[in-house]
């Protein structure tokens, strides 16, 4: 859904095609952020709860931190390491006295897509200030369509008559804002802002996450992750001061 709309919006406006160097860029944004990242925590989540794999987001910022330096050149100040990693250990620690719905596999999975997504931030944010940001997930859309197209008609579930009307605005609000809309104003924000300073943001997403979880599927926020999730917001700040 979102890679055919992404192909509507680069031929309504024209836009012209990515160089053939660009190409290696725009294939580790759609390993990362189109196919790694949400194949990875989907099946993350079929062995922990959402409110249990939400708290590992507070690791991403410091993986999109890296790759920053790694892809994007830059070099953030010490004491902006010291606040990220910090933050991250919050995570770990968290990950590591596990609990009920504690399971390695799904941390290991967590993990994985957490590596992958900040390297398909970190790239995207670099490539945007080339290509633009809507333009650099579109194109990274349009790379996926032909793997993921023949994978979504081959795994269709066979009827469609169990499917509550819930599971269509999920589906909706993934596929259009979480892949497409959403990344134009990210991408944008990261070229202008700076990939590992801006990234730092990403540490508000457990208190949002973790209020839905708990009001849209009435899932239980223990206090453990309350702390872990505070104390990861709490770094941000530290972080963002001290970026460059």
């Amino acid at each position: 859904m979102a890679a055919l709309l992404g192909l509507a919006l680069l031929l309504l406006l024209r836009q012209r095609r990515p160089n053939i160097a660009d190409v290696p860029s725009l294939a580790l944004v759609a390993l990362g952020c189109v196919v790694g990242y949400p194949l990875l925590s989907a099946l993350a989540l079929q062995h922990m709860t959402s409110a249990h794999s939400i708290v590992f987001v507070g690791l991403l910022p410091l993986c999109t931190a890296i790759f920053a330096v790694l892809r994007g050149g830059e070099r953030p100040r010490a004491v902006f390491w010291l606040f990220s990693i910090m933050g991250s250990a919050f995570v770990v620690g968290y990950a590591s006295l596990g609990g009920i719905e504690a399971s390695p596999q799904g941390d290991l999975l967590m993990l994985v897509a957490i590596i992958v997504c900040g390297l398909g931030y970190a790239e995207g944010a670099r490539l945007s200030r080339k290509l633009g940001g809507w333009q650099v997930i579109s194109w990274a859309l349009v790379l996926s369509l032909p793997i993921m197209l023949p994978i979504a008609l081959l795994t269709r579930p066979v009827s469609f008559n169990h499917v509550g009307v819930p599971a269509w605005i999920g589906l909706a609000y993934v596929s259009l804002f979480s892949m497409l809309i959403g990344f134009v104003f990210w991408y944008r924000g990261l070229a202008q802002g700076g990939i590992a300073a801006v990234g730092q943001l990403q540490l508000f997403q457990p208190f949002m996450g973790l209020g839905l979880a708990a009001l849209l599927l009435h899932e239980k926020v223990s206090w453990m992750m309350l702390v872990v999730t505070l104390g990861t917001v709490i770094c941000v700040a530290g972080a963002r001061k001290s970026a460059h």
